[in-house]
């Protein structure tokens, strides 16, 4: 058995330096010589897959509001969404730099892709891009096992509720980002399918941009049975409180008008199986107040 050691820690090391390819979410193709040992995320749910993935000790530096979970609060910053300190990225010699279309800028985006370090552009917009993200970045990393197990506990956890609601009665639900101007999302974000594993309905999910300005007279002519928006982020923010007075909606009629954590929403990371645990929650209320 001695005379095996050796083979077998050669083969290992192989294994370890072996060059990998994946897929990004536009498509592109990401080939690392070698896995990734010292990774920048661009994005607060990139950081939270990289965690679950089994990377988080080896992501270097982060975007700003990347403080899930709690050690990431500790990872060094090298910007936010309306600047990058270039200088920072690449004092850090980083081998792998995943970016948010959504969150980060085009001007961003070139800027990082001119240092020749490989990117991977992370834009999940179902639930289950959400599953096969852990596990891209488990290859690039080299923790497949890891990211494995998470990827399928998070499948386990949305199957089980898509199971649960598959013939639940449609809801009407309008989800509200922002109030002023009033700001919603399409069937392209991932709210939607989040909706949608619950048996709701996005009112609004057919339209052609991502986060749509939509009017208060269109709200109120779809006439909404649930209004749903993440956390009020400031004083000012009235949130959905704003539809109080339009007591002939629905919504407002039975009193659906529910906020949720916006993290467990909007932020496409594994939390989002919480999240939809606790949207399904909050339709099946709904379902129960209707005349």
């Amino acid at each position: 058995m001695n005379k095996l050691l050796p083979a077998l820690l050669l083969s290992v090391a192989t294994a370890a330096n072996a060059a990998v390819t994946v897929v990004d979410d536009t498509g592109a193709r990401v080939t690392l010589a070698r896995p990734a040992q010292r990774v920048i995320s661009m994005a607060p749910h990139a950081t939270e897959l990289l965690f679950a993935a089994g990377g988080g000790k080896r992501i270097v530096g982060a975007m700003n509001w990347s403080d899930y979970p709690p050690e990431a609060k500790a990872i060094p910053l090298v910007g936010s969404n309306s600047q990058i300190d270039i200088e920072r990225v690449i004092a850090l010699k980083p081998d792998l730099i995943v970016v948010w279309q959504s969150g980060n800028t085009a001007r961003q985006i070139e800027q990082l892709a001119r240092l020749g370090i490989p990117v991977f552009h992370s834009e999940p917009r179902k639930l289950e891009q959400v599953a096969s993200s852990i596990e891209r970045f488990g290859a690039l990393l080299g923790t497949e096992q890891q990211a494995q197990g998470a990827a399928a506990d998070y499948r386990a956890t949305v199957a089980r509720l898509a199971a649960r609601y598959a013939h639940a009665a449609p809801v009407r639900v309008f989800y509200q980002v922002w109030d002023k101007p009033i700001y919603t999302l399409n069937d392209q974000q991932i709210v939607s399918d989040m909706i949608r594993t619950c048996g709701g309905q996005n009112v609004f999910g057919k339209l052609a941009v991502i986060a749509p300005e939509v009017s208060l007279e269109a709200v109120l002519a779809k006439d909404p049975e649930v209004i749903l928006s993440g956390d009020e982020h400031a004083p000012g923010d009235r949130g959905i409180h704003i539809w109080k007075p339009y007591k002939a909606v629905a919504a407002v009629q039975r009193g659906n008008l529910f906020t949720l954590d916006g993290e467990l929403l909007t932020r496409p990371g594994p939390r989002t199986a919480d999240g939809t645990a606790k949207l399904c929650e909050v339709l099946d209320v709904a379902r129960g107040r209707r005349p």
